[in-house]
């Protein structure tokens, strides 16, 4: 029994490190060797403690949510979705106190609320909110959650409130093999924990943050601090973000700050909850029949709304993939008019369940292109995607490869125009004065179809087409004869072979130095480069066994193109550093930082791993700052950046 005991309190505390703190001491199999005896010792004696970690394993499905009646009730919060309403609530309270009130800042996440209730120390039970008076009893599913105590040194009766989500990179991996994908982190929590299975809320790793103490036996009313500093005591997890202000502009200003960094968040947020600190001058503002008025909620604009779906058609790109493209209703999101939104491929469309005439959930995050979810609601005119058989652009039978459609004619209008323009684009040729539309007129009027007939353009073919005057034409011209000594990294982007960004065409540069040596590259030597995995491998040994590809390089030589590479090593402020970008900066563009990096002696990397020693983060960073801040690798934003520049 003592070794028993003496096991729950060395896990428990192990878990509370890991889940709660985020901070692990031990490695997994340190925790499973001990967490295996204590299963055994349980199974031959026959007796669980109250909070034993076995206790958090799924369980069979139960039959139905039995309802449950809080000690306190659970009120909502009233909203404001403007600083002048923000501010009206702060005067309100000011008027009622006589003075400028301290208040609290938090976030406010976007999940599931539940109420945890505590007996003589132990954790009892688990419900939902509810209406706020009454909830559901979900116990055995949030007892599959780790990131809260199953004894804490309380010994009266408690409710505690939190609220259950989803992390988006949790959600992300768990659509990547799921069935059915989930539309979104607040969804997929609220159906992990209101799910008669408890093995499903165990498989989507569900997890809490605590916020508030709904209600004490013992002891005087707390303030928000207090509460705040007792569930830290009590080993609830509680997130890191919790501002005191003495002023409205103090308040204002954390709401501001909390609007910037929860884009760069895992989690899903939706708003700031803003409380008068002092419990004294709660009681004595009290409550409507909804909402204290010691509350309030900030909410921001949303980044998710529904709209229905008009059409769906089908783009070309360059290497001839086929990518669907849904078409809107507009509607406004994140502060712009959206009428059109990404679909990966078809498989997405049927996983999502997307139909023309369907009212579906629309997403837009970091200011690219929106993102379909899936759908919310059908009607009785909803009708079926239909899978293409044939290019829309140029009538070709299409090649189904993996999960993508190909169309396979060299020669389709759309596909040569996305081709050209690449290939002239900044980061690759450079061609200043190139664009989607003069490769359009090209095309067509032209005939142009090789990288290679740029280098043939006379001025009077150039003044054929709309738009082109003498001095637009002359500057053209230079820029196409100034682009034939590139260096080798851009003109191995530049030539498109399917999944070789930036990063990794200056990976492959550097480790090849010339495009004979690349074209002789094996599988084997250009998956052994960190940037190049084993489909982009196949793709580029694939793309210099095809004849067309080499006889398009032999005329791109023989018309005087001839790509450079240096191994001088340029010696700068960010010598020795392997840098990472993420985020939006304000005063750079992503491809002027980087050269301005390597410009300086830094090698800039596609993704956060053992080996980066930097990450620039501007606006708007996602999970390569969060896993930059897990390993503890140094983190500058866009001010420090301009200083060390």
């Amino acid at each position: 029994m003592d070794r028993k005991r003496e096991l729950v309190d060395i896990l428990n505390q192990w878990a509370y490190e890991y889940y709660v703190l985020d901070n692990p001491t031990v490695s997994d199999k340190e925790y499973d060797t001990l967490y295996d005896e204590l299963c055994r010792l349980e199974k031959e004696s026959g007796e669980v403690y109250p909070d034993s970690p076995t206790r958090r394993v799924g369980g069979e499905p139960i039959k139905g949510f039995e309802k449950h009646t809080h000690i306190e009730r659970l009120f909502s919060l009233d909203k404001s979705v403007s600083t002048e309403q923000l501010q009206a609530f702060l005067t309100r309270a000011q008027k009622l106190i006589g003075a400028e009130p301290e208040c609290t800042v938090e976030y406010k996440f976007d999940g599931l609320t539940v109420c945890l209730t505590y007996e003589n120390g132990h954790f009892v039970r688990a419900t939902t909110r509810g209406n706020g008076v009454v909830g559901e009893d979900v116990t055995a599913q949030v007892l599959t959650i780790k990131s809260f105590p199953l004894k804490i040194e309380y010994p009266g009766v408690l409710e505690v409130r939190g609220e259950a989500v989803i992390r988006l990179s949790v959600l992300d991996a768990y659509n990547k093999t799921a069935a059915e994908p989930l539309k979104n982190a607040r969804n997929a929590a609220a159906g992990a924990i209101r799910n008669l299975d408890p093995k499903i809320t165990e498989l989507r790793r569900p997890e809490i943050y605590f916020y508030d103490v709904n209600y004490m036996s013992d002891g005087a009313p707390m303030s928000q601090t207090n509460a705040h500093d007792f569930l830290v005591k009590e080993g609830f997890k509680v997130f890191p973000y919790f501002r005191v202000c003495k002023t409205a502009d103090e308040v204002i200003a954390a709401v501001a700050e909390i609007e910037k960094e929860r884009k760069t968040l895992d989690v899903l947020t939706d708003g700031a909850v803003i409380k008068i600190n002092d419990a004294v001058l709660r009681e004595e503002m009290g409550f409507t029949d909804k909402f204290p008025r010691w509350a309030m909620a900030y909410k921001f604009e949303a980044e998710e709304v529904t709209t229905m779906l008009k059409d769906v058609v089908w783009q070309v790109g360059r290497t001839g993939k086929l990518t669907p493209l849904a078409l809107l209703e507009p509607v406004e999101l994140g502060g712009v008019t959206v009428s059109r939104a990404t679909l990966n491929n078809y498989g997405d469309i049927l996983r999502k369940d997307v139909k023309i005439g369907s009212r579906v959930l629309v997403r837009r995050s970091n200011e690219v292109i929106p993102e379909i979810l899936g759908a919310t609601e059908h009607t009785k005119d909803s009708r079926a995607v239909k899978k293409i058989v044939i290019c829309p652009a140029c009538g070709y039978v299409l090649k189904e490869i993996g999960a993508h459609l190909f169309c396979t004619n060299r020669v389709c209008t759309p596909r040569l125009v996305a081709k050209l323009d690449h290939y002239a684009s900044k980061n690759a040729m450079n061609i200043d004065g190139f664009s989607e539309s003069a490769a359009q007129q090209l095309v067509l009027k032209k005939g142009v179809r090789n990288f290679s007939d740029l280098y043939k353009l006379t001025a009077e073919d150039l003044a054929e087409l709309e738009g082109f005057k003498d001095k637009k034409i002359s500057n053209l011209l230079k820029a196409i004869e100034g682009s034939k000594t590139p260096t080798l990294d851009a003109f191995i982007y530049a030539i498109g072979v399917e999944g070789v960004g930036r990063v990794a065409a200056k990976d492959l540069a550097a480790r090849f130095k010339s495009m004979q040596n690349l074209k002789n590259a094996t599988c084997e030597e250009l998956i052994a480069l960190e940037n190049v995995g084993e489909i982009t491998a196949n793709a580029i040994v694939e793309y210099f066994q095809d004849e067309e590809n080499l006889a398009e390089l032999s005329a791109l030589e023989a018309v005087g193109v001839k790509p450079t590479w240096s191994d001088e090593k340029k010696e700068g402020v960010f010598s020795g550093e392997s840098v990472v970008l993420t985020g939006t900066l304000s005063s750079f563009k992503r491809s002027e930082a980087q050269k301005l990096i390597e410009e300086r002696g830094g090698v800039c990397q596609s993704s956060v791993t053992a080996k980066t020693t930097l990450v620039l983060a501007g606006e708007e960073a996602g999970s390569k700052l969060e896993k930059a801040k897990k390993l503890g690798i140094k983190i500058i934003d866009e001010e420090t950046f301009k200083q060390m520049l």
